[in-house]
């Protein structure tokens, strides 16, 4: 275990400090040969990828279509991927899509590809192929079913040129990770035939109390993500106005969705919905939890929990019985990934952080240890399937989303979407049936950020039931 220096927990004006506790930790020097290998095999921003931007118009074109291109375009020449745009349909036969990591559907409409070439993007994207959908998108194909599925959402209406407030949903994914908890924009925004929120993991909505002509009663996803047949599709409704291209968030935002895409990042994409929160990056949501031990963590303006110092965890006052779900999303500072922080669950009530070490689990965080003890292991009980776990990772200074869920005395951990762990709790001494959950600070040199914890209650189940 590493030794740490215990500081003292400080309040400091609106930054908030607030003390946490730590768990056990092997020194960052004695990790084994590989270690720091399998802790950033996370990955390289861009591979080299090769993306075709579509944008063939069978109804309505839009005029932003030429911004769009070169936004693309130049997005791909900062961060190292190759683009090539056209509107020819003939593009859509197996070998010439069999070049590309995502095709970008850019404000299509209409009846754009015939029966052969359909046939021949269903295989594309049956092989692991990427979609990326631009606004009008969803105005596309509307007779043809795999594509309605892989778009999320067909176009219905939309007002007129507007200001809105987009609620961000999940701050993790790439393609929203840059955003605040809300983004103001002006664009043409469209009511769609279908709510795609069971289906796709909705990655922001519209606050339809913020502008006029919304028809969605008040759940209106504008952006989302899902695995879907074998390959990956992320949708944006956002990019009407040629104004849109030249704005730097709206840039980064098609960014991270085309990375997400080609896999250069990776995040959580199945539909999520009954989560309450736990921390919701307000100082009020923090009444619910308490500090065991020294070290703190500072809530920053944008809602974002800072580990300081440590040993010490901060833990929910509310026991969670029985099976549920717990997220969280938790990024690492250093370069080198060897920031050392865990979640626990399963550990009762005390103001002595070495209780949770004692009496539960942690989920581990730092990626440069041993196997047992590294990003996604059961803290010296279990390693994750590291294989799985690399490819899962995103790279220190990126965000990374954990469901980590308790079904009697399994316990099962998601990374990014992955399930990269499966253990059940065969000691006496411990139990996971009943407990509380904590986020650790570890120490002076650790810096291990948190947003958005939330909880879902699931039914009782056996432990030898499948996912």
């Amino acid at each position: 275990m590493r030794s740490t220096t215990r500081t003292m927990t400080a309040v400091v004006g609106a930054a908030l400090l607030i003390g946490c506790v730590s768990g056990p930790a092997v020194s960052k020097g004695s990790a084994g040969p590989s270690a720091s290998s399998e802790a950033s095999g996370a990955k390289k921003p861009s591979a080299g990828e090769r993306v075709l931007v579509f944008s063939k118009t069978a109804g309505f074109r839009h005029d932003s279509i030429p911004e769009g291109i070169a936004a693309v375009k130049a997005l791909g020449a900062e961060n190292g991927f190759r683009v090539d745009a056209t509107e020819d349909a003939g593009t859509f036969s197996s070998r010439s899509l069999a070049r590309y990591d995502a095709v970008v559907f850019l404000s299509t409409t209409g009846d754009v590809l015939n029966d052969a070439q359909q046939r021949a993007f269903e295989r594309y994207i049956g092989a692991g192929g990427a979609y990326v959908g631009i606004h009008a998108a969803a105005d596309t194909e509307y007779d043809w079913e795999f594509y309605g599925g892989l778009a999320g959402a067909y176009f219905q209406s939309h007002p007129a040129i507007q200001p809105a407030r987009i609620e961000v949903e999940d701050r993790a994914h790439p393609a929203t990770s840059h955003l605040g908890e809300s983004w103001n924009r002006t664009d043409e925004w469209y009511n769609y035939r279908s709510n795609p929120r069971d289906r796709a993991h909705v990655l922001a909505s519209l606050d339809e109390s913020s502008y006029s002509g919304g028809t969605m009663s008040g759940d209106h996803p504008i952006a989302w993500c899902q695995e879907y047949r074998g390959g990956r599709s992320f949708y944006t409704g956002s990019g009407h106005t040629k104004e849109s291209y030249a704005d730097p968030a709206f840039r980064q935002h098609l960014l991270g969705g085309i990375r997400w895409a080609v896999g250069a990042a990776q995040a959580d994409c199945r539909p999520e919905k009954g989560y309450s929160p736990l921390f919701d990056g307000t100082a009020e949501s923090l009444s619910g939890w308490k500090q065991a031990g020294p070290g703190s963590f500072s809530l920053s303006d944008d809602g974002t929990l800072i580990s300081s110092g440590g040993l010490g965890m901060l833990w929910h006052t509310d026991a969670v019985p029985g099976s549920y779900s717990l997220k969280l999303d938790w990024k690492m500072a250093s370069a080198s990934g060897d920031d050392n922080s865990g979640v626990f669950v399963g550990f009762p009530a005390s103001d002595d952080p070495w209780s949770a070490v004692d009496n539960g689990y942690e989920i581990q965080i730092d990626a440069s240890d041993a196997a047992d003890r590294t990003t996604g292991a059961v803290y010296s009980f279990r390693s994750a399937d590291i294989k799985k776990r690399d490819r899962a990772l995103n790279p220190p200074g990126e965000w990374n989303t954990y469901e980590i869920r308790v079904e009697g005395e399994r316990l099962r951990v998601w990374l990014n979407g992955v399930k990269i762990n499966d253990y059940t709790n065969t000691d006496p001494a411990r139990s996971l049936r009943d407990g509380h959950v904590g986020i650790q600070n570890h120490g002076v040199d650790d810096r291990v950020s948190f947003r958005d914890v939330r909880i879902k209650h699931l039914p009782e189940r056996s432990a030898a039931q499948g996912d």
